[in-house]
């Protein structure tokens, strides 16, 4: 049987369970299917075929992620062959609730909508929540954090510097 996710994923429902434990190298609060890196996985024949998906295309981390679910897999007693897939392209539209709300716990502002994300990093806006006290009287430090794919943030009330996903559409 395959599971359908919201955010289109098609994962049999014997290798979810697997690919759900398996996390994302960069933030390990999330799995890689929480992250909708996992965009296909079937079995045919006794063999796992993974497709996953880049958060962005130059991501450092989808070889250790390639081989984290290799290794996963291996230890259920499953061969398998994994894809990368690049079109289309990663979305923050498939970070699940439960990824954005981890997300905010490990202390990382989860990504806002494309607009209001564009206000932000033009420095328009302040609608970035602190993840350590939840105000939004926050401001950019940087467009670029501790990874590629965040920002640098810092709260102007508890005076906390934090990641802030950004939103790629």
């Amino acid at each position: 049987m395959v599971i359908r996710l919201p955010q289109g994923q098609e994962i049999d429902d014997a290798l979810y369970t697997i690919l759900d434990a398996v996390s994302d190298p960069e933030i390990p609060v999330l799995s890689i299917v929480q992250m909708g890196v996992v965009r296909k996985a079937t079995l045919e024949d006794g063999i796992a075929h993974i497709e996953i998906t880049p958060t962005y295309s130059g991501c450092p981390a989808m070889d250790v992620i390639g081989e984290d679910v290799r290794k996963a897999l291996t230890e259920s007693g499953y061969k398998s062959e994994v894809k990368l897939v690049l079109s289309p392209p990663w979305t923050t539209d498939w970070l699940t609730e439960q990824a954005r709300a981890a997300l905010l716990d490990y202390g990382i502002a989860p990504p806002l909508q494309a607009e209001a994300d564009k206000a932000v990093l033009g420095g328009a806006e302040r609608l970035v929540v602190c993840p350590q006290c939840k105000s939004n009287n926050t401001k950019m430090i940087s467009p670029f954090g501790s990874t590629a794919c965040k920002a640098l943030f810092q709260c102007l009330d508890c005076l906390e510097p934090f990641d802030y996903f950004k939103c790629l559409k």
